[in-house]
């Protein structure tokens, strides 16, 4: 059995696996707050026929030794949380995160989730809550008589209910930082959950303790690159295309033998 068929075969499975991250970077290129994937891959274990450093003669070793490889596989699949482009929107209640930071939002069953994604809704009870109905923490409620609201950078939420009104302060936003962000679990809708990779998280004030300022009525795109998605793609089609040629061509190599008389 020649070794290359099921080493091309790795190579193949890898570039599925780098096409499936570059298709899901190119899907989520319009959606708020996404942060593009790379897949990264490491070469399998070794068939050793001779050690480097082997002894050959006399007082002399091998200078390299014979290893053979034995193929590839995906090693992880790393976020990049590189600051997205920034689109005005002029809602009151679209936020973004200008730096680092998370918002957090607690989720149906009660547990405690992140985003970036700063579009959040005002529910039929007036507390802020993002599209999936996920409840802004600290939780913020914005009374039925406001006519204005404002956010300051550092997250401070204040009101008027009428023109001649002075403003009242109804809440203090708080934003999550995490000491290893990639190291976060996605569980979808624009949400993360930790974990023993991305250590705890640490709640602060928006501009404090190395956290990002907050901008109202805007909102933080997709940070996907069309054109470097396209580039990737056609390098993982092209990887994809050479490796199933060496399938082709092993098989060739098979036939010539069983051609033998």
């Amino acid at each position: 059995m020649i070794k290359s068929l099921n080493t091309a075969a790795t190579g193949m499975k890898a570039q599925q696996t780098n096409m499936d991250v570059i298709a899901n970077n190119i899907a989520n290129t319009s959606t708020a707050g996404f942060k593009k994937s790379r897949a990264e891959f490491e070469d399998l274990m070794y068939q050793t026929e001779k050690e480097p450093g082997a002894i050959s003669g006399a007082n002399s070793v091998s200078p390299t030794g014979v290893q053979i490889g034995l193929g590839v596989k995906t090693s992880a699949i790393h976020k990049d949380f590189a600051q997205g482009s920034t689109q005005l929107t002029k809602n009151p209640f679209d936020l973004e995160i200008q730096g680092s930071g998370f918002f957090p939002v607690q989720m149906p069953n009660g547990q405690i989730a992140y985003t970036r994604d700063g579009a959040f809704k005002k529910g039929p009870d007036g507390r802020l809550m993002d599209k999936s109905g996920n409840v802004l923490q600290p939780e913020v409620t914005i009374p039925p008589d406001a006519a204005g609201v404002e956010i300051s950078q550092d997250g401070i939420i204040s009101i008027i209910t009428g023109i001649n009104s002075v403003q009242q302060q109804v809440g203090q936003l708080s934003l999550v930082s995490f000491v290893n962000p990639a190291g976060l679990r996605n569980v979808g809708k624009n949400l993360f959950l930790p974990s023993n990779a991305s250590g705890l998280p640490q709640q602060g004030v928006p501009g404090e303790a190395g956290l990002g300022y907050l901008a109202q009525g805007q909102l933080e795109t997709s940070n996907v690159n069309i054109v470097d998605e396209m580039v990737n793609m056609i390098s993982a089609q092209r990887a994809y295309e050479t490796n199933s040629k060496v399938i082709q061509a092993s098989d060739q190599m098979l036939q010539q033998i069983n051609n033998l008389r």
